[in-house]
């Protein structure tokens, strides 16, 4: 087993509060890290700590500005690959561009594979990331790729806070029907089905509720919140439905453009989602919005790849 003392941690800018937590659990201080921007908006990096011969770990969700903590977590990886790191982990616990994991329209880029691509050219040999959008891109890696799920967190929430409560878990759209399934299947819960029409991105229309949901807590489940449209527009079908509560549970808490006056005007009870992505400010004054912390599970992974141990044990 390799020693904890070979380990080390770094952050960019893009969520420092996770890195800090993650560094507390596993009792390793993060590395000195000069990480600013020049006034013409180019990202400057210098590691101020020898990490040669170090395997080392870069926390770094790349999520909004989804360019500016790409271009932070590229750089941190030429870096520490210039400065003898025997081997550089990016810990993404949000993988940004995974939605355009597919030519959906002539003449567009598949940006996720093209993300992919670039982590591999500047040295990053193996990735430990959370809840893709599709477990697909792990195909788009030539390097070992862990897919974390936030599942074990969220389904000790849903069991404590809705303790013997008739519930049935509802998928938002067709394609996380799988995904909900299996929490239905360990909460013992019934399974019900949001049939979605999606006209053009960020913009989904609800059309029908398939599943019985009259006199029930409903609960949503989906990886990802955006703009909150599709959440808001399902809740309010449960509830004409005859859901008696809905609550929702996401993943990522991305909530751009109108999302917080949304889900704040929605029928919603609550929105419980991980501290994957930072919330902005006018996101932790919503009272409606609960976050989780999957920094035990993300510790507990990396301490895992560090000493080569199977992270099995780390799913449900």
């Amino acid at each position: 087993m390799k020693k904890k003392q070979d380990m080390r941690l770094i952050t960019g800018n893009a969520n420092p509060q996770l890195a800090e937590d993650i560094s507390k659990i596993l009792e390793i201080p993060l590395l000195e890290t000069d990480c600013r921007k020049f006034s013409d908006g180019e990202t400057y990096i210098e590691i101020q700590e020898n990490v040669r011969g170090r395997d080392v770990f870069v926390i770094q969700p790349t999520s909004t500005p989804v360019n500016d903590t790409l271009m932070e977590l590229m750089l941190l990886a030429d870096a520490l690959r210039r400065a003898s790191a025997r081997r550089i982990t990016a810990v993404i616990p949000y993988y940004g561009y995974a939605r355009q994991d597919r030519k959906v329209a002539p003449r567009v880029p598949i940006s996720a594979k093209i993300v992919a691509e670039m982590l591999m050219v500047v040295g990053i040999r193996r990735v430990l990331t959370m809840d893709l959008h599709s477990g697909q891109i792990q195909g788009f890696f030539n390097i070992p790729v862990d897919n974390m799920y936030a599942a074990p967190v969220l389904l000790d929430d849903i069991k404590t806070t809705f303790n013997n409560q008739d519930v049935v878990m509802v998928s938002p759209d067709a394609g996380g029907v799988e995904r909900t399934r299996a929490f239905a299947k360990r909460l013992d819960a019934d399974l019900a089905i949001i049939d979605k029409r999606r006209e053009r991105a960020n913009v989904a229309e609800a059309m029908n509720v398939i599943g019985d949901v009259e006199g029930k807590i409903a609960i949503l489940l989906d990886d990802m919140v955006d703009t909150a449209g599709t959440l808001c527009g399902a809740a309010s079908m449960l509830i004409k439905a005859g859901a008696t509560e809905v609550h929702a549970y996401c993943t990522h808490a991305v909530l751009s453009g109108p999302a917080i006056d949304r889900v704040t005007d929605s029928p919603l009870n609550s929105l419980v989602v991980t501290n994957t992505i930072p919330l902005q400010e006018n996101a932790k004054n919503c009272q409606k919005i609960r976050v989780l912390s999957v920094s035990e599970l993300l510790a507990r992974a990396i301490a895992c790849i560090h000493s080569e141990d199977s992270l099995s044990s780390l799913f449900v």
